[in-house]
């Protein structure tokens, strides 16, 4: 697939998924709600209302959204001179609006961009990556995450984070209404009552799944169009060495945003956790690197 075949997908993914997911959620509520007893045509009515203005809002509002639970802080030129010129003379170099040009303090370095198009586009960094990074390397990074903003992964990625995020929280919702709700009442609902159950485990780890599937193949694609903006494959790839180094871990980054960093902040290797290291958000550093220094 081309740069611009990639392109095109990512446009018409976005709407494929945001249907999919008011179809799906009105489906789930339908069948939660007859498993505990309750008005199910009512609820998924609903539902269905709620999970169209969810979808609208994620396309949106899922920027703000990172944004505000990364404690990500706008910054001015004069804040980070040699951190917002790169961003600069490479959106000049890739024919891309200037974005909003972001850092949060945390010393783990990382970095991500979101927005649902290059028009609204953001950049963030953290302070642990910009202190670490030489010239070379910064470029590298930047480069990656303007390539996410010009393959409008960012869009994708947004919505996805926002929806994901919705179907566990409403499966999490069932299991303690459950908990709550008259089994006498639920007996002549035995097989919703198994298939909510069914749906309440697997649904967000299907939902999850998907966005690793989506994420893994566009961070390979924004190494490669990262690299061919910036014309020095070896300045990631010295980039990705530095990261995979790093043992700091995250304070402002979560299981719901760290798909749209750079590098997985929840690396086994950083955070000693059997949760957070269950699914890989990203394809392994080290295959990224070999695949640069193959270039």
């Amino acid at each position: 697939m081309n740069l611009y075949n990639a392109i095109s997908a990512n446009k018409w993914k976005t709407w494929i998924i945001m249907f999919l997911f008011v179809v799906f959620i009105t489906t789930l509520v339908y069948v939660m709600s007859k498993a505990l007893g309750l008005s199910a045509i009512g609820i998924s009515g609903m539902a269905l209302v709620l999970a169209g203005f969810m979808s609208i809002g994620s396309y949106y509002f899922s920027d703000k959204l990172v944004l505000a639970t990364t404690g990500a802080k706008e910054i001015k030129k004069a804040d980070y001179p040699a951190y917002y010129r790169a961003v600069e003379n490479l959106c000049i170099a890739a024919g891309l609006p200037m974005p909003k040009v972001y850092v949060i303090e945390d010393r783990s370095p990382n970095a991500f961009a979101t927005g649902r198009d290059p028009k609204h586009g953001v950049v963030a960094a953290t302070t642990g990556l910009l202190d670490m990074m030489n010239e070379a390397e910064l470029e590298g990074v930047i480069a990656h995450e303007l390539s996410h903003i010009k393959n409008y992964d960012i869009r994708l990625a947004g919505v996805l984070a926002v929806l994901v995020g919705f179907v566990a929280i409403l499966s999490d919702l069932f299991v303690r209404a459950s908990l709550f709700s008259n089994s006498d009442d639920n007996r002549g609902n035995a097989v919703f009552v198994i298939i909510a159950i069914a749906l309440a485990i697997l649904s967000p780890i299907a939902a999850t799944l998907i966005q690793l599937s989506v994420n893994r193949k566009r961070e390979l694609l924004a190494d490669a169009s990262g690299s061919l903006l910036t014309r020095y494959p070896e300045g990631l790839a010295s980039a990705l060495e530095k990261l995979a180094a790093d043992h700091t871990a995250p304070k402002t980054a979560s299981n719901a945003t760290a798909h749209l960093f750079i590098e997985n902040p929840f690396d086994n290797k950083k955070v000693k956790n059997m949760f957070t290291g269950l699914f890989n958000t990203h394809p392994p550093l080290e295959e990224r690197i070999k695949i640069l220094r193959s270039m």
